[in-house]
């Protein structure tokens, strides 16, 4: 690292757990954040604040006036622009230091999977099953460490699912992918601005701790938040010997 990295992250590196090693690993590493809507946007903050040096941010939406009530990468200039775009543009405000790749266009497994292939550690911030079963399905593929996050209404979640180790479950270990699944949207049923942010927030925190190397992931462990009424809730799951993506991978 240079002086500009030691000035820019001196309070990390005065943490006993985190220190300079860890910080060297994140200036290092490459995340790619799949979503830059309302967990994607203080999810990519947090990431681009604390040094990851690059960033690949996924995202075929533009900017609309009604995302800017929990979207906080984006501005309302930026209305009509690509999120992804207006995401590198906030980005690199923030921290010049990190280098960010904007990707525009959907992508199905084939486009994914290369993206995967040259990230360290995936962040699923995406609004519907088939994406996150589709992103899951290649990170058990390849092995990279996946942090998942969802949240709608006042009710969010978040865990870990890292195939680096065989008998770790995966995000289908814990929702079996089927077709009568029914999906809310927040643009038919809200969600409360705030929320996404703790939740954001929080698999920023889950990524940074899986590639600095510190602390105890979120592997086997379902965090869910109650907004509305300020409760945490812990449920413990394992691998799922019969699971159609892990099971057939090991």
């Amino acid at each position: 690292m240079n002086d500009q990295h030691l000035m820019r992250y001196a309070r990390h590196l005065l943490l006993n757990e985190f220190g300079i090693e860890a910080q060297e690993k994140i200036v290092a590493s490459h995340a790619l954040i799949v979503g830059a809507g309302g967990l994607g946007s203080p999810a990519a903050f947090y990431l681009a604040s604390s040094g990851v040096g690059t960033l690949s941010i996924v995202d075929d939406d533009v900017v609309e006036l009604s995302n800017l009530q929990r979207q906080i990468l984006h501005t309302t200039d930026r209305v009509g622009l690509p999120k992804a775009i207006s995401a590198k543009d906030s980005l690199n405000q923030l921290n010049p230091l990190v280098t960010v790749h904007p990707i525009t266009e959907r992508l199905d497994d084939a486009g994914l999977r290369p993206l995967v292939e040259a990230a360290d550690i995936v962040l699923d911030c995406t609004d519907n099953f088939a994406t996150r079963h589709a992103i899951n399905r290649i990170c058990v593929e390849l092995a990279k460490p996946l942090v998942s996050g969802a949240g709608i209404q006042f009710a969010g979640q978040i865990s870990v699912y890292d195939l680096r180790d065989r008998e770790a479950p995966c995000y289908s270990c814990l929702f079996p992918e089927a077709d009568d699944v029914e999906e809310l949207r927040c643009a038919t049923t809200g969600v409360f601005a705030p929320l996404v942010g703790v939740i954001g927030c929080m698999q920023a925190a889950e990524a940074l701790k899986l590639l600095g190397g510190f602390g105890e992931s979120l592997v086997g462990r379902l965090l869910s938040f109650d907004a509305l009424n300020s409760n945490w809730h812990t449920v413990r799951f394992r691998k799922d010997p019969g699971c159609e993506v892990c099971g057939v991978a090991v």
